[in-house]
């Protein structure tokens, strides 16, 4: 009989529940590294999933995100399955499982107990009654299982447990520069691979940078982010430009420069790249409109930014569009 593989995985640690919509409860931080511990683990394991479905509550979706951008894969794919929030025994879980696509080959779920715990204790061939001493998955625990190949109608005890695996059991740090390196820093490998753009426009021939506030609103920068994993440079620096400075454009190919920038105690290679901006969207659509914004010239921007290395790719801009 050919096998196929399941992923058990419960959501990382969440805020407490409160007074507020229980689908939007955040996850904490600890609980997001706990996640990526595991998503490092699974990657050097070799168990990169081909299907990935999660509870759409938030602590759930960021789990699954999380793990996978850990292993190095995009979370773009990520199903949402509203079942998978609301089953408390196995069989919301059955029929998520029972809509998977046949020629995935090793499933990743990412949910919530009560829900998952009757699932593991139904697969491994458990009664209900007897679901208190099925293996246990606290948060951001994960179990293996092998599983026939047809899961249209499962039944108890097909499934055979081949692995537990909890985060507090794996190493605080992350390898790098890969999940697969010897080196331990304190965050993914990705998050030390930055993209960013500068925003401009031409007025009358003129140039103008667009600047933004600092998350804090300390200082002035220019959009910047984590390039994450199944998203070019470029793309990765757009998207940032549209959530923190709230404008969309065109991101050349060619980069401008790249400097160092010292973070999670290591060093972030930060690759800038022009955004000639042609749209810029109302305050009410901007995801990050306390920042602040404006336009101001080359040397204005200059004097205002607060990453020196900024100066000399700002001079290189100026040089490629030929504008004073």
């Amino acid at each position: 009989m050919d096998m196929r593989e399941l992923i058990l995985l419960r959501h990382g640690k969440a805020v407490a529940r409160g007074d507020g919509d229980d689908l939007m409860r955040p996850i904490k931080d600890r609980g997001k590294r706990a996640a990526q511990r595991i998503g490092v683990w699974m990657a050097r394991q070799g168990l990169i999933p081909d299907h990935v479905v999660a509870s759409p509550a938030d602590r759930a979706a960021t789990t699954a995100a999380k793990c996978l951008k850990a292993m190095g894969q995009s979370a773009g794919g990520v199903i949402l399955d509203q079942r998978i929030y609301e089953a408390t025994s196995e069989e919301d879980l059955l029929a998520a499982l029972a809509d998977c696509p046949g020629e995935a080959r090793r499933v990743l779920l990412v949910g919530h107990n009560p829900g998952l715990r009757h699932l593991l204790a139904f697969l491994s061939g458990s009664s209900a009654s007897d679901s208190d001493k099925a293996p246990r998955l606290p948060t951001a625990g994960l179990a293996q299982l092998a599983m026939p190949d047809d899961w249209s109608l499962l039944q108890p005890g097909q499934a055979t447990l081949q692995a537990m695996q909890l985060p507090d059991q794996l190493p605080n740090g992350f390898p790098f520069p890969s999940p697969h390196g010897e080196e331990l820093r304190d965050r993914p490998a990705y998050y030390y691979t930055q993209s960013s753009v500068i925003p401009y426009r031409l007025e009358n021939g003129r140039l103008e940078i667009l600047i933004v506030r600092s998350s804090q609103n300390k200082h002035w920068v220019v959009p910047k982010g984590i390039a994450e994993p199944g998203y070019s440079l470029q793309s990765s620096a757009a998207k940032e430009a549209r959530e923190e400075a709230g404008v969309e454009g065109v991101v050349d190919e060619e980069a401008l420069g790249d400097y160092e920038s010292p973070k999670w105690g290591a060093s972030c290679t930060v690759t800038v790249y022009p955004m000639r901006v042609w749209r810029v969207l109302r305050d009410q659509d901007w995801e990050e409109r306390h920042r602040g914004r404006k336009w101001v010239s080359p040397q204005i921007a200059r004097l205002l930014l607060r990453e020196p290395a900024l100066g000399p790719i700002v001079n290189m801009l100026e040089r490629r569009l030929g504008a004073g």
